[in-house]
């Protein structure tokens, strides 16, 4: 059963992956001295959504959660930051995945996630052809899903593997969570994963940690046919590589914004959405990685996973998502 119906038009957007009930401290100690609580949602994927639809961009949220409240308040959640969640399935065989986030204490922010086993953990290829992949301009999924499930893994696969048919391009951020699974089986998976999508964004340290990079050129010469690449060094820079029609890269960088951070997490999701959105409008590398910065250190300043409160009118119409896909086809078709 899907979640919430309506007369919406088709999503241009589609992001897919885990969404988790989300506990925290109403105040900032260590969870094993809080005696209070708040229930609210948190998953990068959806993350991005919410940004996306603030930003006014017709986006659907697909996945699965339980048939349990938890379940129904992250498609209320969703739904009312203006989220299409008529693709998220209900399952009364598996639970709504949850977890814990300690506040930052001292040593930083940590996530303790119950989620094996849970309804997105189900997810395989075959509900994939009940999405409306087929009519959307861009797909973006995470490093996250390959890792709850092999059909998980084997359906952002399908899903890389099939987008350039669909019509749609795909951005993939690698989102590595050790949480979740080890560097030895995450590595080799998500640099073959990477590979196939149309944008990958990545901070340094995830790929010290996975490959042994010390520098986004290192990054980039491990993915050197990726039409583009994000590179992010946490408060200092990002860096994008765009792939020429000739071969060559166009390489920009834009400092990240200096701001006071109350808690990370979330941050890279609303990157992610400044910069795909840019993109989608067509603006320039600079303007891209700009938008990008500007939502993650929106972000930075709230405890919240999602922050909402930053609208932004989007600068073209959506169709210019379209080019992107027609230079991207172009790109595929060279020799590797």
């Amino acid at each position: 059963m899907g979640g919430q119906h309506s007369t919406r038009e088709q999503p241009t957007v589609v992001c897919f992956g885990e969404t988790m009930g989300m506990f925290t401290p109403t105040s900032s100690v260590p969870l094993n001295t809080a005696t209070g609580f708040t229930l609210g949602t948190g998953g990068a994927e959806s993350n991005v959504a919410m940004h996306l639809a603030e930003l006014g961009h017709a986006v659907a949220w697909a996945s699965a959660v339980g048939t349990d409240p938890v379940g129904t308040k992250i498609i209320d959640a969703l739904g009312a930051a203006g989220v299409d969640t008529r693709w998220v399935g209900r399952s009364a065989d598996a639970p709504t995945g949850l977890y814990l986030k300690e506040p930052d204490t001292g040593s930083g922010a940590h996530v303790f996630y119950y989620r094996q086993g849970s309804a997105a953990s189900t997810l395989k290829i075959a509900d994939a052809a009940g999405w409306p992949l087929a009519g959307a301009r861009w797909i973006h999924t995470t490093g996250i899903t390959p890792a709850l499930s092999g059909t998980c893994s084997a359906l952002v696969e399908h899903v890389l593997d099939h987008a350039a048919e669909w019509g749609a391009s795909v951005s993939f951020d690698i989102n590595f969570r050790p949480g979740i699974w080890s560097v030895q089986d995450a590595a080799p998976r998500l640099l073959a994963l990477a590979q196939k999508a149309t944008v990958v964004l990545v901070g340094l340290d995830e790929a010290a940690t996975l490959w042994g990079c010390v520098t986004a050129d290192d990054v980039r010469a491990l993915l050197p046919r990726l039409p583009y690449l994000v590179v992010k060094d946490s408060s200092i820079d990002a860096t994008e590589f765009a792939l020429a029609a000739d071969g060559t890269d166009t390489v920009t960088v834009v400092p990240a914004r200096k701001v006071d951070v109350v808690e990370p997490v979330g941050a890279g999701d609303a990157f992610a959405a400044g910069y795909l959105s840019s993109l989608l409008a067509a603006e320039t590398s600079a303007e891209r990685l700009e938008r990008g910065h500007s939502r993650a250190a929106w972000a930075l300043g709230s405890r919240q996973d999602f922050r909402p409160g930053l609208g932004q009118r989007m600068s073209a119409d959506e169709p210019s998502a379209t080019e992107i896909h027609d230079r991207t086809l172009e790109l595929r078709r060279e020799p590797a």
